[in-house]
C-alpha cells in the first residue's frame, strides 16, 4: 500500500511540474500604447492566450554593428 501511495504522489508532482513549464511563447508586434495599456498583434498564435492570463513581455534588443 505504501508503494502505491509513493507512486501516486510522484505522478501528481510530475504532472504539476509539467503543466507549469508549458507556457505559451509567441512573438508579437506592439500596435499601440495608451497610458499603461499596450495593444499587440500576435497573429494566428493569439489563441494561445486567454483573458486574465498573466504574461511577461520582453523588449527586443537591437545590436549595434560598428565598422573600422
Amino acid at each position: 500500500m505504501k508503494k502505491v501511495l509513493v507512486v501516486a504522489m510522484a505522478m501528481v508532482f510530475t504532472a504539476s511540474v509539467a503543466s507549469v513549464s508549458m507556457a505559451a511563447s509567441v512573438k508579437c508586434t506592439v500596435i499601440a500604447v495608451d497610458g499603461n495599456k499596450v495593444t499587440m498583434d500576435c497573429g494566428k498564435k493569439a489563441s494561445k492566450f486567454s483573458v486574465g492570463n498573466k504574461c511577461k513581455v520582453k523588449d527586443e534588443k537591437k545590436k549595434a554593428i560598428e565598422g573600422c
